[in-house]
């Protein structure tokens, strides 16, 4: 094409933009990135009824954290604006107006009521949902007739009575409908309000978009919409239509699948980078192996000619495993910045703030390999901060063990630890492993009395690192809480 690329996301804010969404706003950025062409944000609130007041920040904070920065919009502006669809309202009655005129709409004055039962009447004779095109036809003096009797009208768009409707989509190839099986569509409320099928036709048109990426819910309204362009005599934008979004038991995406929205993804801890890589994989791929990508990756080998038709799975075991993958590229400083918010609201109000970096650069080699979501990060580190740690009796007694063993483990590690003059990781190996076999012990019995009393987990980072880092005075302390615990019991 000799045209720039310009592409839109046009969420509605009627709720949290969910996966389904933010997959169809990345291929829209991917193609407007590897084109060299522009990304533009539209606020589709015509629905005014079922809008859900904070959505929009949502959006703009969903498009952020997954790193989308769009290159026209309500806050950044553009020359094509305004854009959001109800300051735009003078265009689609003008539109409405105009295809009126040309005999391509008609006012349709039929009641809420009347359609409820023209339905009801349709279902019983097993006949699929439509209107029956009454207002249609209706003469200039039947339509004043309507007008004094005080009814607000809609505008409803003639669709042809025969024919076909075809058009050639990216992704489906060629697709084609039969007119007669499609519905004459409201695209004027009686409010002044567009509905969805005029207003994207319209601010399509007028925010010259090269193309439509959406997903493939809106095949079935595509013919609609290029009559709505014939009519109005607007060159199309070329579609492509990504295919639907399942389970991993190949139903329709929902809650019972897990989370929906994308900004839950960020409060569980997966990293943006992690969840970019994912979604994209959910319809496209570069060949059969390839599944790590960065961002500059995808814009250099996004197309849409690779997207498939087939149903994408969304997969936590998978997702699990690339956020797993990007925590482990993240150097240690890199991993700090992430975390340090997380500690900062999270650690308890005993600890020191701002949070110590210093330590923090000791103790996150010990858990980087073992972190799979941000969010746990409290849970594995906590323990590093606070002065005290709660204590299980059971679990300073490990298998096979007994109280009185365990106290002397404890109490004989306490004696040789005092006296150690480097309270380092390879000096504290040195010393625990031969204790071990004076005591008569295994060394997993011993280190894992020790794990817990010097942590108060039966499961930590490796117990001769986690002790440098703790300190002598630190482990010297809980060790002896550990041994009050046990005699206290015995």
């Amino acid at each position: 094409m000799s045209q720039p690329v310009r592409v839109r996301f046009a969420p509605s804010p009627t709720g949290i933009p969910h996966i389904g969404n933010m997959r169809t706003a990345l291929f829209n950025w991917l193609y407007a990135r590897h084109t060299g062409g522009k990304f533009i944000l539209r606020i589709e609130d015509t629905d005014q009824t079922r809008k859900v007041e904070g959505a929009e920040e949502k959006i703009y904070e969903s498009l952020e954290w997954l790193g989308l920065e769009w290159d026209e919009g309500l806050d950044v502006g553009g020359e094509y604006g305004p854009y959001l669809q109800s300051e735009r309202l003078e265009l689609y009655k003008s539109a409405a107006e105009h295809l009126i005129t040309q005999g391509h709409a008609y006012y349709c004055y039929c009641s809420p009521e009347r359609l409820t039962q023209m339905r009801a009447e349709q279902s019983k004779r097993k006949e699929p949902p439509h209107y029956d095109r009454t207002c249609r036809e209706l003469t200039p003096e039947q339509q004043a007739k309507k007008v004094a009797e005080g009814i607000t009208p809609v505008v409803r768009f003639k669709i042809p009575l025969d024919g076909k409707t075809s058009f050639n989509d990216i992704v489906y190839g060629q697709v084609e409908f039969e007119n007669v099986l499609l519905d004459d569509l409201v695209i004027l409320k009686s409010d002044g309000f567009p509905t969805y099928h005029l207003a994207n036709v319209v601010d399509d048109h007028m925010m010259q978009i090269t193309h439509v990426i959406r997903a493939d819910e809106w095949l079935s309204s595509t013919p609609k919409h290029m009559l709505l362009y014939d009519a109005l005599k607007y060159n199309a934008p070329q579609y492509a239509h990504m295919p639907m979004t399942f389970g991993k038991d190949k139903a329709k995406l929902s809650k019972r699948h897990g989370a929906t929205a994308l900004l839950d993804y960020k409060s569980m801890g997966y990293l943006p980078e992690a969840m970019m890589n994912f979604l994209v994989l959910m319809g496209w791929s570069l060949d059969d192996k390839t599944e790590i990508f960065s961002k500059d990756d995808l814009i250099r080998h996004f197309s849409l000619e690779r997207v498939s038709r087939t149903g994408a799975i969304f997969d936590m075991d998978k997702l699990n495993w690339f956020n797993g993958y990007y925590i482990r590229q993240l150097t240690v400083d890199g991993l700090i910045e992430r975390i340090t918010p997380i500690l900062g609201k999270e650690l308890p109000d005993e600890v020191k703030r701002p949070i110590d970096e210093d330590q923090l650069r000791r103790i996150v080699p010990l858990i980087h390999e073992r972190l799979k979501l941000l969010n746990e990060i409290t849970d594995l580190v906590s323990f590093f901060f606070v002065e005290d740690v709660q204590h299980n009796a059971d679990e300073l007694v490990g298998k096979k063990m007994t109280g009185e063993l365990a106290v002397n483990a404890l109490q004989s590690s306490s004696d040789k630890l005092s006296s150690l003059v480097e309270f380092d990781a390879d000096s504290l190996e040195n010393l625990l492993r031969p204790l071990a076999d004076e005591l008569g012990l295994k060394t997993g019995q011993l280190f894992g009395t020790l794990r817990v009393a010097t942590t108060g987990k039966s499961v930590a980072p490796p117990l001769f690192q986690t002790m440098e880092v703790l300190g002598r005075d630190k482990c010297l302390k809980r060790i002896g809480s550990a041994l009050d615990m046990l005699k206290g019991v015995g």
